[in-house]
C-alpha cells in the first residue's frame, strides 16, 4: 500500500471508528515539544502560519520551519548552524538568539540530546538580556523549553507572559495550552483554546484541540480532528500527528488500528520514526507480535533514547520470561532519567513507574508526592496512587485514585488504566 493509500485508509479508520474498551496501557505523545519558530515578522495577528525563510541558501536552510508545527531534524540542524554563525558575527541580534534556543530546544526533544536545554537556556536568557522588555519570541522559547523539561509551571508564567505581551500571537496560546494539560488545568486550556482558534484554524491548531478534547473525556471529537489536522502539512508534521492518531486508537484499545497509523507515519519521508518506531512497538507488543514489537522498540532507541520506551522494552522481556535482559533494559531506564535531570528534564512519573512496578515501592511514593507537589495533575495523581497501593497503603491509594478519576478534580480522561488501578486501590475504605 502506497503512503498516500494508507494516510487515506488511516484517516476514515481513525475519524469512522466508534470508541472501545481502552488499552491495558497509557501512553500519551506530548504535543507540546514542537517547533514553535516564528519570525520578527510574523505570528502578530496573522491567522495562518508563514514559511519562514525564502530561496537562497539561508532560505533553503529554514525553509521548511514554519510557524508552530513539528519541524524534521535535518531542518532543525541546519537551523542551528546558521543562527549560531549569525550570532557569532551579530551576538547583539535578540532574534537570532531567540530563534536558536528554540531550534537548541526542538533538536533536544527530536534526538533525545537534553544536553541541549541548557545550550537553550542559555541562547534564550541572552536574548532576553538583550530586550528585556516586549520580546515575545524570546519569551515563548522559554516556555517551550519549560514544557519540553516538563516544568509546567514555569511554562506557564513564560506562556501568560507572552501571551501579555503579545495577545494577537496564536503560537503563545498553544504553548499555554501544554502548560496547562500538563497541570491537569483542564478548564484552563479549554478557554485558551478558544482563543487559539480565534487566531488560527490550522492544522497546528486542530492538533491542540484534538489534545484538549481527549481530556475533556471526548474521544470520538479528538479523533476525528488528529485526523483532520493530518490530513494536511508537511511531512514531518503529518508524522507527528499520524503517531498521535496512533496513540489515540491504542488508548481506544485498538492496536490494529493504532499499528495502522504509525506504520503509516514511519513511512513518511522525515525524521519522525522514533515515536513511530515506538508507537509500533506497542500495538505489535499488544497484538502478539512479540518479536517485531522488541525490534521496534531497539530501533526506536537506537534513533532516539527515552527513558519511557526503555520502560516499555523492559517489561516487555519481562513479560516474555527475558529476565536479564528485563534488568538490563530497567539499568537503562535508571541511567536516562539521571542524565535528563541533569539538563534540568523531569522524568518523575517513568521513575515512579519503574519503582512502584519493578523496584521500590517506598522509593516510588517518595518521588511522586514531590512530582506531585510540582503539578498536581490526575496523571501524577493516577501514579501516586498506585505506588502507594504497591506499597501496601490502599487508603491513601484510594484518594488519589479517586482525584485521577472524579469529574470534580478534572479526571474527565476515560482511562481504562485509571479505572483499573482505582479498582484494585478499593477495599473498606471505598
Amino acid at each position: 500500500m502506497s503512503v498516500e493509500n494508507e494516510e487515506r485508509a488511516a484517516r476514515h479508520g481513525v475519524a469512522g471508528r466508534g470508541w472501545g474498551v481502552a488499552g491495558a496501557v497509557v501512553g500519551c505523545l506530548v504535543l507540546g515539544g514542537v517547533l514553535m519558530v516564528v519570525p520578527p515578522d510574523g505570528g502578530g495577528g496573522g491567522r495562518k502560519g508563514r514559511v519562514v525563510g525564502a530561496a537562497g541558501p539561508e532560505g533553503r536552510e529554514r525553509a521548511a520551519v514554519t510557524a508552530g508545527v513539528p519541524a524534521a531534524l535535518p531542518d532543525v540542524v541546519a537551523l542551528v548552524r546558521e543562527r549560531e554563525h549569525r550570532v557569532r558575527d551579530h551576538p547583539r541580534d535578540h532574534s537570532s538568539w531567540a530563534v536558536l534556543g528554540v531550534a537548541y530546544t526542538e533538536r533536544a526533544r527530536l534526538t533525545g540530546g537534553v544536553a541541549d536545554c541548557p545550550r537553550a537556556e542559555r541562547a534564550l536568557r541572552t536574548s532576553l538580556r538583550l530586550r528585556p522588555r516586549e520580546n515575545a519570541q524570546a519569551l515563548e522559547g522559554m516556555a517551550a523549553l519549560a514544557n519540553v523539561r516538563r516544568d509546567f509551571r514555569a511554562a506557564q508564567r513564560w506562556g501568560e507572559e507572552a501571551v501579555r505581551v503579545a495577545p494577537d500571537r496564536w503560537t503563545s496560546y498553544a504553548l499555554l495550552i501544554d502548560a496547562y494539560d500538563g497541570l491537569g488545568r483542564y478548564k484552563a486550556a479549554r478557554g485558551t483554546l478558544e482563543k487559539l482558534l480565534s487566531l488560527n484554524s490550522g492544522p497546528a491548531a486542530r492538533a491542540r484541540a484534538a489534545q484538549v478534547y481527549w481530556d475533556q473525556g471526548r474521544p470520538e471529537d479528538a479523533a476525528t480532528t488528529i485526523a483532520d489536522a493530518a490530513a494536511s502539512g508537511t511531512p514531518a508534521a503529518k508524522a507527528a500527528w499520524w503517531v498521535r492518531a496512533g496513540e489515540l486508537a491504542w488508548e481506544r484499545g485498538e492496536p490494529e488500528e493504532s499499528l495502522r497509523y504509525c506504520a503509516a507515519a514511519g513511512r513518511l519521508p522525515t525524521w519522525g520514526r522514533p515515536d513511530a518506531d515506538a508507537c509500533r512497538g506497542r500495538a505489535l507488543a499488544a497484538l502478539g507480535r512479540t518479536a517485531e514489537g522488541v525490534r521496534a522498540y531497539r530501533v526506536a532507541l537506537s534513533r532516539r533514547p527515552s527513558a519511557d520506551v526503555a520502560l516499555r522494552l523492559g517489561e516487555l522481556y519481562e513479560s516474555l520470561g527475558r529476565a536479564k535482559e528485563a534488568r538490563e533494559q530497567y539499568g537503562v531506564v535508571r541511567t536516562l532519567v539521571r542524565r535528563s535531570a541533569a539538563a534540568g528534564v523531569d522524568d518523575s512519573l517513568v521513575l515512579g513507574a519503574l519503582e512502584a512496578d519493578h523496584g521500590d515501592p517506598e522509593e516510588a511514593v517518595r518521588v511522586l508526592r514531590a512530582e506531585w507537589g510540582r503539578r498536581p495533575s490526575p496523571r501524577v495523581a493516577d501514579a501516586l496512587g498506585w505506588a502507594l497501593h504497591r506499597a501496601g497503603d490502599d487508603a491513601r491509594a484510594l484518594e488519589f485514585a479517586r482525584r485521577a478519576t472524579d469529574r470534580a478534580h478534572g479526571g474527565e480522561v476515560r482511562s481504562a488504566v485509571y479505572a483499573y488501578h482505582r479498582g484494585r486501590s478499593s477495599g473498606p475504605w471505598a
